[in-house]
């Protein structure tokens, strides 16, 4: 974590400036290298996209309902209940431990599918990704320990496209050995099983930070004026001991000044808006992604498994996203008057996808649909981030994701313990997209009406008061938000599985 205020831009125009022995790039360049080689092959997972039909298959045989209503719903109980733990040992351990920590669950899945053999032992996968999921924060946030300030947003773009390619390069093999090669699932899960471990063992030579942003401020970045520092209501403080002392340093605790400080941007429309956005677009679309693949055996149940295009799907669907996101940068136009109006139509076409993967009995269309559902969301995310981002101050700005993604995950949870789980109503698959259906659908008609007011509003207003000029995401703002997408996309994120509908992220194949 770089040191704010003075000592920080003085340092970080040092690193900047002095050019490395002979003239070659500083040692950090090999360090973002390293770290964006592992951020590729920790995506290196080309059996992830066929999970479900291996569970389903005659390698394991466990029924549909067990698959939908029984195994599935454990990922998101044990997301929730990781997530915060996770966030905050990030922090507290400076990353390179929570990045072991994410190797080894992701070994211990690609373990548990190949010699488990009971559905206790799935629900146990399920946790173990669980966590792989909630410690890819590890890997955004660790890069820019290792870079001055300068260089967060080229790195940022660094991270981001090793973990897209390693997505894509990771669907299309699996892709093309299933099909071409006619590899089993089963080879195709040791052949991730390799990959993973090999990441892991990179993972053990990464260097670890001397500081991080909660827990492990050096003094020097505490006395420094940030804005942190701005936040604090009294003075400097005193010295003393006792509890007195002890109350005023925990109330002085970065994480809870920042809390604090929190509520008073939740007044700005805009932000409220997109915090709102984020929530629920993001807690339908993870639902969407958990279930889809479950979906597709349902619609295409063949034995066959040089048939099953899952990989392809989920390629196309990575292709699309990335596109989109991009797209989004070029955006221009006055977010303040047609945000709602461009939300109301994104859900509405999201709505319509979901209906069609629920009626359609054309694996194909099933296919098609997915991806430009997919493709819609990853559209909006970079626009939400930099709405959010651009409301808060640099050091917020973590913790309002943060918060956001969490909310996301216990609506997410409670519509799965209704919906999908046995304990509640159990529903198969194909109802279960009848229900995200009427989800996207009450959005939708929630964000026109909303839309509906505001152009009421501003056409009643007229000339008296002007909107403030639209925020273009070409703003140095939108480059700080960009750097908040590194992980994300995935994906709480991106972050998901692609193989029982999972994505990453941001959360973040997203």
């Amino acid at each position: 974590m770089a040191l704010p205020g003075p000592e920080g831009e003085k340092q970080a125009a040092a690193a900047v400036a002095v050019p490395g022995p002979g003239g070659r790039l500083p040692s950090w360049w090999c360090l973002v290298f390293f770290l964006c080689f592992y951020g590729f092959l920790a995506q290196m997972r080309p059996g992830e996209s066929f999970i479900t039909p291996y569970l389903l298959g005659p390698h394991k045989n466990f029924t549909q309902k067990q698959v939908t209503n029984e195994i599935t719903p454990v990922l998101s109980y044990s997301y929730l209940a990781v997530l915060v733990p996770v966030f905050l040992l990030t922090d507290y351990l400076r990353y390179k431990p929570v990045l072991l920590l994410q190797g080894l669950s992701y070994v211990s899945v690609w373990l548990l599918l190949l010699f488990g053999r009971t559905v206790l032992h799935m629900q146990f996968m399920e946790f173990f990704f669980s966590v792989a999921v909630a410690a890819r924060i590890a890997y955004s946030s660790y890069i820019f320990s290792l870079v001055p300030p300068a260089r967060y947003q080229r790195v940022a773009g660094c991270s981001r496209a090793a973990v897209l390619l390693g997505v894509f390069t990771s669907s299309v093999l699996g892709q093309l050995l299933v099909t071409v090669g006619g590899v089993s699932f089963s080879t195709l899960n040791y052949i991730s099983l390799a990959f993973l471990a090999f990441s892991l063992v990179l993972a053990l030579f990464l260097k670890r930070p001397k500081r991080s942003l909660f827990f492990n401020r050096s003094a020097r970045a505490r006395a420094s004026p940030s804005e942190l520092d701005q936040m604090r209501p009294g003075g400097g403080g005193g010295g003393g001991g006792g509890p007195a002392a002890a109350r005023a340093a925990w109330r002085d605790w970065a994480l809870v000044r920042m809390l604090r400080e929190l509520a008073r941007p939740l007044r700005l429309p805009q932000l409220r808006l997109w915090s709102l956005w984020w929530v629920f677009s993001s807690a339908g679309y993870y639902l969407v992604v958990y279930y889809v693949h479950i979906l597709w055996n349902a619609v295409n149940p063949t034995a066959d498994s040089t048939r099953v295009y899952n990989g392809g799907a989920d390629a196309a669907s990575t292709l699309l996203g990335a596109i989109t996101s991009f797209a989004a940068g070029f955006v221009k136009i006055r977010w303040a008057l047609w945000a709602q109006l461009v939300i109301a139509g994104v859900t509405a076409a999201q709505a319509g996808l979901v209906f069609l993967m629920y009626r359609t009995s054309s694996i194909w269309l099933c296919y098609g649909a997915f991806v430009l559902f997919r493709g819609s969301y990853q559209f909006l995310v970079p626009i939400a981030t930099f709405q959010i981002a651009s409301s808060l101050s640099q050091e917020l700005r973590a913790l309002a994701f943060g918060i956001n993604t969490f909310l996301a995950t216990v609506l997410k949870t409670a519509i799965t313990l209704v919906v999908s789980d046995k304990r509640g109503l159990g529903l198969p698959v194909h109802s279960q997209f009848l229900v995200y259906f009427a989800y996207f659908l009450v959005l939708f008609v929630a964000y026109f009406f909303a839309a509906v007011l505001v152009g009421l509003r501003h056409f009643r207003l007229g000339r008296q008061q002007p909107l403030a000029p639209a925020r273009e995401p070409r703003s140095p703002a939108w480059e700080k938000a960009g750097q908040l997408l590194s992980a994300q996309d995935g994906d709480p994120g991106d972050g998901a599985r692609a193989s029982q509908g999972r994505s990453q992220l941001p959360e973040a194949k997203a």
